[in-house]
């Protein structure tokens, strides 16, 4: 039973719901990286609560880093994120703990940890876990945007609404991703964006929930990254990708659309340009082979409908062994699309730096072995 991911650099997470607190460890950073706090700050106000389309838990989400950070910069030691929990009500979650919530962790979670699990909003399988999460994804991210790289996901369809998509060419999804960082409602077009807003609160009104798709791009990253199996790109992705709560798709590319392409709509043309190799268009998302290939990474993450709704549901009373009916109780989002973008973009910040660090390790130990194959002093 673990919580971790990474092999050059390693992110376990830990903590519940409404335990004392949440966070994540980080190990293998090297010293010397100054961090940027305002930007982690940045981060997370995109992750916050907010108005009548959020949940009413309103958490003030104070980043505290308690080892592995001193005088502006890493240590080299393990670098610790604490996340104190200060608004949380375990009472609302007391009279139904025995009730099943449908598509919840609850049941597979009572099988797997055999009752002793921490029930209270959801415990180690909350949404909640992913605030520390955009904090170190704040962190692979700044090391990223050093080499240029950059990310960013909006809100591609939510339920029958769809927004503009990231476009084929690097510099078209360059000046998308420039307009999202100030978007409060990570949309391309401020209209479709406005009526998302509608259909969310809307749902709420009905006790109901509403999902849909995320799409998200980085730009500028090497060409080179992954391995062709078992740590391609894709592969490394979509491991981060499924770990976040609500997550039930990830695609790369034209991804399921391909079922209705022909090779030669498929197929993505080489061609040159200012001395550079790209690609005319960009339907496998800027990989091949599990390997990136220079052009933007594109893909889709389907996240479900929020499944803490205030309709009356099906159950079953695992203290009685009975069916039973199951009204929830507490403060939940009637959808979290808004909301995760940002986990989306931490996520893929942590992968891209796992595949750069592989992909500079390998390379430092090639140069070693040719430095001592000419005899030279290492």
């Amino acid at each position: 039973m673990k919580n971790t991911f990474g092999s050059n650099i390693q992110y376990t997470l830990f903590g519940e719901s409404h335990g004392e607190a949440i966070g994540i460890v980080i190990d293998g950073l090297p010293a010397g990286i100054a961090l940027d706090l305002d930007l982690m700050e940045r981060q997370m106000e995109k992750r916050k609560a907010k108005g009548k389309i959020s949940t009413q838990r309103k958490e003030a989400d104070q980043v505290k880093i308690i080892s592995g950070y001193f005088n502006g910069h890493t240590s080299g030691t393990p670098l610790t994120i604490l996340i104190e929990n200060t608004n949380v009500r375990s009472q609302d979650y007391a009279r139904t703990q025995m009730l099943l919530r449908p598509s919840h962790a609850d049941y597979s979670a009572h099988v797997k940890y055999r009752g002793f699990e921490d029930y209270r909003g959801g415990g180690h399988f909350s949404g909640r876990l992913t605030a520390p999460i955009v904090a170190a994804g704040s962190i692979a991210m700044q090391i990223l945007q050093q080499l240029g790289v950059q990310i960013a996901t909006h809100i591609e369809k939510l339920h029958d609404l769809e927004d503009v998509r990231f476009g084929q060419t690097i510099e078209e999804v360059e000046t998308q991703i420039a307009y999202l960082q100030d978007r409060s409602f990570p949309t391309l077009d401020e209209i479709c964006g406005k009526a998302m807003i509608e259909k969310i609160e809307a749902c709420a009104k009905q006790k109901d929930s509403v999902g849909g798709i995320l799409e998200s791009a980085a730009i500028h990253v090497p060409a080179g990254l992954g391995e062709p199996f078992f740590d391609s790109i894709e592969s490394i992705l979509a491991h981060l990708l499924f770990s976040i709560p609500a997550v039930k798709g990830v695609s790369f590319g034209s991804g399921f659309d391909f079922a209705n392409l022909y090779g030669s709509e498929a197929n993505d043309a080489f061609a040159l340009k200012e001395g550079k190799i790209v690609t005319k268009s960009n339907h496998n998302g800027g990989i091949n082979g599990g390997i990136t290939n220079g052009m933007p990474i594109h893909l889709h993450t389907v996240i479900k409908a929020t499944p803490s709704i205030y309709q009356e549901q099906d159950s079953v009373d695992l203290q009685s062994g009975k069916e039973a009916k199951l009204t929830i109780k507490g403060r939940h989002d009637p959808a979290i699309l808004h909301r995760a973008a940002v986990v989306v973009d931490s996520m893929i910040a942590i992968g891209l730096l796992e595949a750069l660090c592989q992909q500079e390790a390998g390379m430092a130990l090639i140069k070693q072995m040719s430095s001592n194959e000419r005899g030279m002093i290492v």
